[in-house]
């Protein structure tokens, strides 16, 4: 199966974990925006490189099986998630520390049917990712990357 992973940079640790784990059960990443963040501290980035990279991070949306949402994550991660809930993506919303249960900060959307919410450890939402994904049919494609 083939997944993306959003969040936001201050994860990148937790969103390679994620990665690697899922790529050694034989999943295939569709993108990893995290090399991003060299390219980002090498320079300052440039209109046409957001948007290629934008291009890009869509694409790879769109061409996962399903996408999984670590956060906290920023403009970028929720716009994803907008992005995979309007191409009907199966979405796996990690929360660490149980906050998108607190009515006080929670958003609406983190609470729909095509989301299942994930606390615990990473190693547990890597194992529950893995089991999960496997009901879901294969839509085949290209690979994104």
């Amino acid at each position: 199966m083939k997944f993306y992973v959003a969040s936001s940079f201050k994860n990148i640790e937790a969103v390679n974990q994620v990665a690697n784990q899922l790529k050694m059960r034989g999943h295939l990443q569709t993108y990893d925006w995290t090399k991003n963040a060299k390219a980002k501290e090498a320079q300052a980035l440039t209109f046409e490189d957001l948007k290629d990279i934008g291009e890009k991070e869509r694409n790879a949306v769109g061409g996962a099986d399903f996408v999984i949402v670590l956060l906290p994550g920023g403009k970028g991660t929720h716009i994803e998630l907008g992005i995979a809930l309007g191409l009907g993506k199966r979405i796996f919303l990690y929360s660490p520390d149980g906050e998108i249960n607190n009515l006080d900060t929670t958003s609406t959307f983190y609470h729909l049917p095509e989301i299942e919410k994930c606390f615990g450890t990473i190693d547990e939402l890597v194992e529950t990712v893995d089991l999960e994904s496997r009901s879901l049919p294969d839509r085949g494609g290209a690979l994104m990357q």
